[in-house]
């Protein structure tokens, strides 16, 4: 009996010993996504003999939970994050910066790897994407239309029949902006060592104005119900085109299930085009793997999302997550050309702007929405109510600063 307790002892103390000297990394992949990334794990473990813990959990919260657990050492060395949250997480010293071959990074899109860099340092490797698109009722309208002028003109045709053409949430920065960036204007400048300079602010620039005047028009013409200002507006959108009184509206990938789901024979397409030609940008909201800072082998955790994002493990992510990658090779991949809903999704994602990683872009979203909701309402002309934002968000900016300091 005393032979086969040690025996069983010795045979617990060796496999600690294999886990002590083996080589281990921690993955906090996205709620539901790690099928996603099974393969690879599978085959990076053979390959570098190194045990992969996986754990999944909503990657808005990740970085909020490494605060407490890397330093505690219970930390990933892997996570993923959204976009917006690179620059606080970067001036908090929560992220290792990653050195990539630049064959590399060039085999995903400008826009999805500008939102993983701040300050010319890369964070983190993009994962997947989104962004605004068109999606239109087949049944009301055959195919989508050129500019967003044509969209004016077929919804005044539509109120004429007392139906809706285009329903868009422009009283918000996050809708109207694809207008106002095609057209000049811009959040914040950037120095002359290509950083961005938050005190630069050009929501009041001569193209914001100039495009929040055009977007007016939508609310002036009466082509836009007046419940689609302020916060419950995206239902009443919602509502309006599964009830097929609307024909097109400008939304993310998340409506396509809902809009499904009501029956309706939906298309997708990218933004259309303004009068100068120019396509509506959007803002991109990017996934990303990121390194932890209390990482012990931070080498091997880079080593690990470089190998995930192989062309051929980012396709099998896709099949199963079907969310889109930002990697160059997949927009003309037949698996996303030839489906529609996810080839509008990568074009726009192509030609999107990452949204402002610093901290301070925290503070335009409030004064920002106010001066559009003024301005398309006809409560205050677009140039007072963009200037007055501007001045209320370097106010808040020089506050914030001053508080860090």
């Amino acid at each position: 009996m005393g032979a086969l307790i040690l025996l069983a002892l010795t045979s617990q103390y060796a496999g600690f010993a294999a886990a002590a000297t083996g080589q281990q990394l921690t993955v906090w992949e996205d709620i539901k996504k790690s099928a996603g990334i099974k393969q690879a794990i599978g085959d990076f473990e053979k390959q570098y003999n190194v045990k992969i813990n996986l754990q999944e959990m909503p990657y808005a919260q990740q970085i909020e939970k490494l605060r407490l657990d890397g330093p505690a050492g219970i930390g990933p060395d892997v996570l993923v994050i959204p976009n917006d949250q690179l620059g606080a997480a970067v001036v908090q010293g929560l992220l290792t910066p990653l050195k990539v071959d630049q064959a590399k990074v060039e085999a995903f899109t400008k826009p999805a790897i500008a939102a993983f860099t701040m300050d010319n340092t890369l964070y983190g490797l993009p994962k997947a994407v989104e962004t605004l698109v068109l999606i239109y009722n087949k049944d009301l309208l055959p195919q989508p239309l050129a500019t967003l002028d044509d969209y004016h003109d077929f919804s005044k045709r539509q109120r004429a029949a007392n139906q809706y053409g285009l329903l868009a949430k422009f009283d918000q920065m996050y809708y109207s902006w694809g207008v106002m960036a095609a057209m000049g204007g811009y959040i914040f400048g950037h120095s002359q060592n290509g950083s961005v300079n938050p005190l630069d602010i050009g929501l009041n620039a001569p193209g914001s104005i100039a495009a929040v005047n055009t977007l007016k028009k939508f609310y002036a013409d009466g082509l836009f119900p007046t419940g689609i200002i302020g916060d419950s507006g995206l239902n009443a959108i919602d509502s309006l085109f599964t009830e097929r009184k609307a024909a097109a509206v400008i939304n993310g990938p998340w409506a396509f299930q809902p809009y499904a789901d009501a029956g309706i024979n939906y298309g997708v397409a990218p933004l259309p085009k303004l009068a100068n030609g120019k396509p509506m940008n959007a803002f991109l909201g990017v996934k990303g793997y990121v390194i932890s800072t209390w990482s012990k082998d931070r080498a091997l955790a880079q080593k690990f999302i470089e190998f995930i994002n192989q062309p051929e493990y980012v396709k099998t992510r896709y099949q199963a997550t079907k969310e889109i990658p930002p990697l160059v090779a997949m927009i003309d991949d037949p698996l996303i050309k030839n489906d529609e809903r996810a080839s509008a999704v990568a074009i726009q994602a192509s030609e999107a702007t990452a949204m402002p990683g610093v901290p301070e872009m925290q503070e335009v979203w409030g004064p920002a929405n106010a001066a559009l909701e003024l301005s398309m309402t006809g409560k205050q002309p677009p140039e007072a109510a963009l200037n007055d934002a501007v001045k209320q968000i370097k106010m808040q900016i020089e506050a914030m600063q001053a508080s860090n300091q």
